[in-house]
């Protein structure tokens, strides 16, 4: 990873011939974080059912629950269990993004299945508690409860114990990462390795990024706004590392499993993930960190029509097994 990113708002053809496509699809639609939360809900299920078509074969997908904790504070939670055909052993859990308040297990389920065909291992989606209302912390007690009880749950599923990484895109990418700095607060035992898409780490809007795609395409930082509003709540969470994990300590950071970090050129969040991949390498990590040009912030939901997704996903799933050394 190089100390400097040129900042580049040029789109890829393919991008753009898609952005136009949905255009033409959906037509001109109200922010949703404008929305009443259920409304603002219904209209991203809406618009991610076209990226939920001719969905890859599964061996086997199954709802299982993981039960309340209430000395955690989780809720009881609902999991999206997709496993491929000659699944490894270990797994994958998988925390969608929609800033904190939209999407599901169901919104994110192609994306899912082709990172569990690239990685060759069960890929689990928990359907966590959605903001605002559930602000912090209760979306990420759902996702550690996830974490902890994965394999003793999924078993039901032919889920096999071996190595477990954690995942999620934008939103649930936060909720990962602060999943592994409250666990390894608390002395409990880390995912092996994980996988974060172009994550929101921190609650500051005036990063290069935030600064040169302001107005988007697409992602916009007053959606980002209203966004951590509605996860925070009345709460004051800027150093606050489990709400916002770039104010982690180095001591934390260093201490983490070893992380594949992906991002979207043309996003307002990309700053987020290039300066969490500058605190890494400045306290002497090597975790990999890959920029995908010409690509806005959410690409890996159109895997079924924009070949970078797939790209990025095959990538992805090479990284599983690096860091897991599986063949």
């Amino acid at each position: 990873m190089s100390d400097v990113v040129e900042l580049s708002d040029v789109l890829s053809d393919e991008m753009v011939a898609l952005m136009e496509r949905v255009l033409a699809e959906l037509g001109p639609l109200p922010d949703p974080t404008t929305l009443p939360p259920a409304e603002g809900r219904a209209q991203s299920l809406a618009a991610n059912v076209r990226c939920n078509v001719n969905l890859p074969p599964m061996d086997s997908v199954t709802e299982l629950m993981v039960a309340e904790d209430l000395s955690l504070g989780s809720a009881r939670c609902r999991l999206k269990v997709l496993v491929p055909l000659g699944a490894g052993a270990g797994a994958i859990l998988f925390v969608h993004g929609g800033g904190f308040a939209f999407c599901s297990p169901e919104t994110h389920e192609r994306c899912a299945r082709v990172l569990a065909l690239e990685s060759g291992l069960p890929v689990v989606l928990p359907d966590y508690r959605l903001a605002p209302e559930s602000p912090y912390p209760g979306p990420q007690k759902d996702v550690v409860a996830a974490l902890r009880n994965l394999f003793e749950v999924t078993a039901a599923a032919g889920v096999r114990r071996g190595p477990l990484l954690i995942s999620g895109d934008s939103a649930g990418a936060n909720l990962a990462l602060a999943a592994m700095l409250h666990e390894q607060a608390e002395g409990c035992a880390l995912p092996d390795a994980a996988l974060l898409f172009y994550g929101c780490y921190a609650r500051s809007f005036t990063t290069p990024s935030y600064v040169r795609f302001s107005e988007g395409p697409a992602l916009t930082r007053g959606k980002m706004q209203r966004y951590w509003s509605f996860y925070a709540g009345e709460r004051v969470v800027e150093e606050d590392p489990l709400a916002c994990p770039l104010v982690a300590s180095d001591a934390a950071l260093a201490a983490l499993p070893p992380l594949y970090l992906m991002a979207a050129a043309v996003d307002p969040l990309l700053s987020d993930t290039l300066i969490l991949g500058q605190r890494l390498k400045a306290i002497g990590r090597d975790d990999e960190l890959h920029i995908v040009p010409g690509v806005i912030h959410g690409f890996l939901q159109n895997t079924n029509e924009l070949s970078a997704a797939r790209e990025a996903l095959a990538a992805a799933g090479n990284a599983v097994r690096r860091l897991t050394r599986r063949p």
